[in-house]
């Protein structure tokens, strides 16, 4: 079954859901309303490979550098201010 986006027209929230081909546009789970439509979902291109949890780490262990970083420079022109 596919994961389809969908859009309220009651309320305009936008949610996802599991929902099989033919079958029926699902209820907003916000408002209950039956006022649902699907939406068109970007494609992502065949190129692109799909973003796993080794990419997500090191991303972080990159900001984490970049910050302590930022701490050492900051710290290192408070020293060099208070002389």
């Amino acid at each position: 079954m596919p994961i389809y986006e969908f859009e309220c027209g009651k309320c305009g929230s936008r949610f996802e859901e599991l929902v099989k081909s033919g079958a029926s546009a699902p209820a907003c789970p916000s408002c209950k309303s039956s006022r649902t439509r699907r939406r068109l979902s970007p494609v992502s291109p065949p190129g692109r490979l799909p973003r796993g949890a080794k990419v997500r780490d090191s991303e972080s262990q990159r900001r984490e550098r970049e910050a302590a970083r930022s701490d050492r420079i900051a710290d290192a022109k408070k020293a060099r201010g208070s002389r």
